[in-house]
């Protein structure tokens, strides 16, 4: 995936978002008519949807995660169903560790260190196949939202505190990926991501007026101990959406980052960039710091890249919600799933 135009970003559209306005308006207008027309499948089994309303992420796979253990709570058995965005499969597959993430995509891959996931372009297909294992309950939709193939039992949408949704205008003018008008009555709940304390302060506010179901709160926190990192000369590395995120986090748990190499969302490190990463964290006597999913991205590989993966520390995160918000996000898991 190509990098986000930092323009996207601004408060303010400026001359290039509304240049692209037409195209934007005439891409909304060919989603709303493609669910309009759309006949969904409706599984026998509960499907629970962790989705964005921006291109991007947002912290949809550690959603995805949480609500698998709120499912697991009340007793039953999720598999994860994704679209295997990167991968080359188009499913149905049911995901290995032991696969690598050029075929099911990375995110996949990593859900499926902690749980069953089938990956599947077509999403009612996906669903069919999870029907057919003896051991599913319940289906949990890594990403999707905006996907009509299959009906949702309950949508729950995460929202990057930090960047909210932009100039809120719809792709390729901003971030958003269909209309929010659109958008909005789709979810059942929207979660506010902070990946700073009160970051999602001015967003969670504007959300509230123009959305009448629960707006929750979130914080992105180490899911280990991240004791390690006080102090720790670090070469800080990503792939992901909005880097700057994960740098921020880490400079928070106290690391003193000397130098931080940011590639596009989805993208390895060329083995020329793995070399350079390598050298860099030896002249400078630093730990090499990633995210879990560029280090599971890096899988299989040979050579600096796979000298990369061995020598990276990876920082599992999960999100962290009060014990008030936390309770109303697994009321609406357990009546979805009843």
């Amino acid at each position: 995936m190509p990098p986000e135009p930092s323009w996207w970003y601004q408060k303010s559209p400026g001359f290039i978002a509304t240049g692209l306005a037409p195209i934007a308006g005439l891409y909304g207008w060919v989603l709303q008519a493609r669910f309009s027309l759309a006949k969904p499948y409706r599984s026998r089994l509960p499907v629970l949807c962790a989705g964005n309303f921006t291109v991007g992420g947002s912290g949809k796979t550690p959603l995805t995660r949480h609500l698998c253990e709120c499912v697991r709570a009340l007793g039953k058995r999720p598999v994860v169903l994704s679209r295997g965005y990167g991968g080359r499969l188009p499913g149905p597959h049911w995901v290995s560790t032991d696969d690598k993430a050029r075929e099911t995509g990375d995110e996949p891959l990593l859900l499926a260190r902690t749980g069953l996931v089938v990956i599947a372009r077509d999403r009612a297909a996906g669903a069919q196949a999870i029907e057919a294992a003896a051991n599913a309950d319940v289906i949990v939709m890594d990403d999707g939202l905006q996907n009509p193939q299959l009906h949702k039992d309950l949508a729950i949408v995460i929202v990057d505190g930090s960047r909210g949704l932009g100039n809120r205008r719809i792709v390729p003018a901003g971030p958003l990926r269909a209309p929010l008008a659109s958008q909005l009555p789709l979810a059942h709940a929207i979660v506010i991501n902070d990946t700073v304390p009160g970051a999602g302060d001015e967003i969670g506010s504007w959300l509230k007026d123009q959305y009448d179901g629960p707006v929750l709160r979130s914080a992105t926190i180490p899911s280990e101990d991240a004791g390690w990192l006080k102090a720790r000369r670090v070469v800080a590395w990503a792939g992901i959406a909005g880097p700057a995120r994960f740098f921020g986090l880490l400079e928070q748990l106290g690391a003193v980052i000397v130098e931080r190499f940011a590639f596009p969302d989805h993208v390895a490190p060329t083995p020329e960039q793995a070399t350079q990463i390598l050298h860099t964290a030896q002249a400078a006597d630093a730990v090499l710091v990633s995210t879990e999913k560029d280090v599971v991205r890096l899988a299989g590989q040979f050579g600096p890249v796979a000298e990369l993966e061995a020598a990276t520390k990876a920082l599992p995160i999960r999100l962290a919600f009060s014990t008030r918000d936390g309770e109303r996000l697994a009321s609406l898991v357990a009546l979805a799933i009843k």
